[in-house]
């Protein structure tokens, strides 16, 4: 059996694992910088209200009384604006599942919970980029739907870049 269920402060460790696993799987081994502790400040902070959200995907293990749960898949997720639409949106920065566990629908459940989310509170779009080389992914998105938006094209700022520009701020 298996559960798709927001994350708790308990399931740290286990998101982590799975965003150094993703890390691997995007040929960027060495690209997840921060820990359980910077994402403690960011899911659940001390203060103040969360600046990004999960939901994480368990299966059982072990059987009967004596079974437990075992995190295998996530979907870490933060709030959008639209100014057209003039209504929040999602963005799905993250959709992971373990290799052993692809193919169980648990992918489809951790989408169908953040569409779900965003139907339930009057959300107008969910988003998220994926590589172009990633074809298993691509696939699966546009099987439930999803359409690239190859008009838009992303850009960003970072590191050095990201430092050197903020220098130039005026104020």
């Amino acid at each position: 059996m298996s559960t798709v269920r927001p994350a708790t402060p308990d399931d740290l460790p286990e998101i982590l694992r799975l965003i150094t696993e993703l890390a691997v799987y995007e040929r960027e081994p060495d690209a997840v910088e921060g820990g359980v502790p910077e994402l403690a400040a960011i899911l659940f902070p001390d203060e103040g209200s969360p600046t990004a959200f999960c939901h994480v995907a368990e299966v059982e293990v072990g059987a009967g009384e004596g079974g437990s749960t075992r995190v295998v898949g996530i979907a870490l997720w933060y709030l959008t604006f639209s100014t057209w639409q003039v209504r929040n949106g999602i963005w799905l920065e993250d959709l992971y599942v373990e290799e052993a566990h692809r193919g169980s629908g648990l992918g489809v459940a951790l989408l169908r919970t953040l569409a779900d989310t965003c139907v339930q509170r009057g959300y107008g779009r969910l988003e998220w980029c994926v590589l172009r080389w990633n074809e298993p992914s691509i696939r699966f998105y546009e099987s439930v739907g999803a359409r690239p938006q190859s008009e838009w094209e992303t850009y960003r700022l970072t590191g050095d870049a990201l430092a050197a520009f903020a220098g130039t701020a005026t104020g």
